[in-house]
């Protein structure tokens, strides 16, 4: 039975996730900080919430995907009960799964060996059935294979809805480019809003209410 839990910003809710766990017997959590790579500037936001996880009772160890084969995932991921996935580039991250073999990975991590997923923003993303159009650097390659992300949820989440320092890149263009009919579900999530999934069952979680 999966069990995952997609955030925008971990950070505003771990302490929440981590009222639906029983981390006293297993608490073992890898960091995969792989979508952070390509992004410039100050990187805050990436270690206020890997120090959230880290303040609510997980063993946080640091991780990438980057450079990596199929063999080195399953030996160095195996023992791990909590896999993941900060914000940054989905794209570059899709890459990256496909390229070291975490694609295949991860889904049998999910879906046999009842690892729990944990994702914020692009490792939120990256759970649905494609990386969105908008978030694609080449328009040449839409609506192909590459774009096919984990498929774990059968929609397309839009993090950090309402958040100031998203409203232009929403507003300014991505809604525009999403805005068809042959569209998967679009689902917002604020910072404050989480979707914890068990099984079959979803739930939407506002911590902030």
């Amino acid at each position: 039975m999966k069990t995952l839990f997609l955030t925008s910003s971990v950070n505003f809710v771990a302490h929440d996730i981590a009222k639906k766990l029983d981390l006293s017997s297993k608490n073992k959590l890898v960091f995969i900080t792989t979508a952070a790579e390509p992004k410039t500037g100050d990187k805050t936001w990436l270690s206020n919430d890997r120090q959230s996880l880290v303040d609510v009772g997980f063993d946080v160890s640091d991780y990438t995907i980057s450079g990596k084969n199929l063999d080195q995932l399953k030996n160095d991921l195996m023992d791990y009960d909590f896999i993941y996935l900060s914000g940054g580039d989905t794209w570059y991250l899709l890459n990256q799964s496909k390229k070291s073999g975490f694609f295949i990975l991860i889904q049998d991590l999910v879906n046999k060996k009842g690892k729990t997923y944990i994702g914020t923003s692009a490792g939120s993303i990256i759970t649905g059935p494609k990386c969105p159009d908008y978030l694609l650097p080449d328009k040449e390659i839409l609506e192909t294979e590459k774009q096919k992300g984990y498929g774990f949820i059968p929609f397309i989440i839009l993090p950090h809805w309402g958040s100031d320092s998203f409203r232009k890149k929403y507003l300014g263009g991505r809604l525009e480019i999403a805005y068809k009919n042959d569209q998967f579900p679009l689902v917002t999530l604020t910072d404050n809003q989480y979707i914890y999934i068990n099984g079959n069952k979803y739930e939407f979680v506002d911590v902030s209410k």
